[in-house]
Parts: structure tokens; sequence; C-alpha cells
């Protein structure tokens, strides 16, 4: 539990405690209660708010445009894969395709918490990704374009982290575990370029 002091409190904890260096916790909750109460109807963003709403907005509807694009260069992997070993691999761009779509699902939901209208339509989806769709037909350029792909999508993610920096500490954290999971795609994808 954390104990929220005043600033006499915390001066006196300062003293006793010969605590010169390290200064406590403090918040000022009345300040925090008043501000809950000004523009309630902007949900989840608060004053400390401190990003760019609108170009972070932007950003993620360029990243759920990359994520529904690889959800369906994935899916269309998964059902025209041919031919020894394609039946496993092509489990796993379905997997792929299934984590992929829950990212997109993850940013969509972070988009309308920020304000903003997440962007499905299909008529600029291959212009707003930062991916490729790649419809090719052999296994081994299926493994390759895919992890093209992943490849630009942790490169993307790791821009917009950075960006976003601590200013939005929600959709960092979002972004960071999408990334890690971007990341494990393109090590098994290679992991299968060098077995193949």
């Amino acid at each position: 539990m954390v104990k929220i002091l005043t600033n006499i409190e915390s001066e006196q904890y300062m003293q006793t405690n010969n605590k010169t260096q390290a200064t406590p916790f403090t918040l000022d909750i009345s300040a925090v209660r008043a501000n809950a109460r000004k523009q309630v109807e902007e949900g989840a963003q608060t004053a400390s708010y401190s990003g760019n709403v609108s170009e972070i907005i932007e950003q993620l509807n360029h990243s759920l445009a990359t994520e529904l694009v690889c959800v369906l260069r994935y899916k269309r992997h998964y059902f025209t894969a041919s031919g020894i070993h394609a039946q496993s691999i092509a489990n796993e761009f379905n997997i792929h395709a299934q984590e992929e779509l829950a990212h997109a699902d993850l940013i969509a939901e972070r988009i309308v918490q920020l304000g903003g209208e997440p962007d499905f339509s299909p008529d600029t989806l291959t212009k707003r990704s930062h991916a490729d769709y790649a419809p090719c037909l052999d296994l081994n350029d299926m493994i390759k374009e895919n992890l093209v792909a992943e490849r630009i999508a942790i490169d993307a993610y790791r821009a917009l982290i950075r960006y976003i920096g601590d200013d939005d500490p929600t959709t960092k954290r979002m972004l960071e575990n999408i990334l890690a999971q971007e990341e494990e795609h393109a090590d098994e994808l290679a992991d299968w370029i060098q077995s193949s």
C-alpha cells in the first residue's frame, strides 16, 4: 500500500529517516480528485495525459492497418501453402494470423479509449499499412515475405514506442507487448528459413 504524504509529512519523514537523497512519493489527492471531475466525458484521457493524441491515434491507425494486412497475408498463406512440410508451417501461419488479429483488437480498443475511431476501411487498408500483402504461392517465399513483414512491424513499433516515450505509458506498454510477440514471430520464421 502506498501512503500519500503531505508536504509537511514528507519533510518530517526525510528528517526522521535521514533520507536526504530520495524523496518519497507524494500526491496531491485533492487536485487529482478535482481534475477527475473536469472534462469527465473524455474517459481515460485525464488532464495529466501529455501525449499528442491526434498523432498517436493516426499512428495507431497505421499500426492497425498493418496488423490487418498481416492477418490477411497469413490467412492466405495458411490456405494456399503446399508441399511436404506445408501443413505444420501452414498451421503456424494460422496461429500467427490469430495473434495479429488480437493485436489489431488491442490497437482498435486503445484508439477508442483515446477518443478516436479505428479505421477498418478496406479501401485504404494497404495504403496505410507499413507491410505489404505479398500473395505468393511458394512456401519459402511465404516464409520470407512474412519475415520481412514482421521485421517491418518490429522497426515501426520500436519507432512509435520511442516517439511516445513516457507521454502515454498505457499505449507504450501495449505496443511493447505487441512488439515482443512480433519479435517471437520473426525469430520463428527465421528459424524456418535456416532449416529449409
